[in-house]
């Protein structure tokens, strides 16, 4: 009676871990494809706001550890019944989409260095400041803006779509709001989460 009840107890345990795993979002990895997206999209492999930490060990290179560690002995435990995660992989439409982004990258940049476009927090685009744009020029940046949002929610869902996952489209949306930002230019605007305009 007694060994039935610890069996049920880790059984229990070991089906809310499996499905624990099975739901947990892998941030690390889709920052990481963010980032290689992002300077693909920009052109350029530069960051500017950030430098590579030369330590040996940093805390999220402990945490990414740790998070590997407790899922390699849950998988030898219950392998899991979902495909893991792979920011890395694509499909034909997310390259296409990649191309377009970055296609129509160079004529959007001065409308964010004049700070007429900022980012939101939705991962996209918005129009700040109409005046700061000649009238000629209005109807353009206003199609750029629609046409790049839209291959970026299209991008986010391919992305979630590939990994299997696509409840996960949120999630990525703020992934890439958070490293647009951290790559955006100084003097770029961006949307806080109170809705206000704020200049990097």
């Amino acid at each position: 009676m007694f060994a039935n009840r610890i069996f049920f107890a880790v059984l229990a345990f070991l089906l809310v871990s499996c499905v624990t795993i099975n739901i947990y979002f892998p941030e690390a990895a889709a920052e990481e494809a963010a980032d290689r997206i992002i300077d693909t999209v920009r052109g350029d492999v530069e960051s500017d706001t950030e430098t590579i930490d030369s330590s040996f060990l940093n805390v999220r290179d402990l945490s990414r550890a740790f998070v590997s560690g407790a899922t390699y002995i849950a998988d030898l435990i219950i392998p899991r019944a979902s495909a893991q995660a792979n920011f890395d992989a694509a499909s034909p439409a997310s390259r296409a989409l990649e191309q377009s982004l970055k296609k129509r990258f160079p004529r959007i940049k001065p409308f964010l260095a004049s700070g007429a476009v900022g980012l939101t927090a939705g991962g996209l685009l918005d129009i700040r400041d109409r005046n700061a744009v000649p009238l000629k020029h209005r109807n353009a940046m206003r199609q750029l803006v629609t046409a790049q949002n839209t291959d970026w929610e299209a991008l986010y869902k391919e992305i979630a779509r590939i990994n299997g996952h696509p409840e996960w489209i949120d999630q990525i949306r703020q992934v890439f709001a958070k490293r647009w930002l951290a790559k955006a230019r100084s003097g770029w605007y961006y949307r806080a989460a109170s809705g206000t305009w704020q200049q990097k």
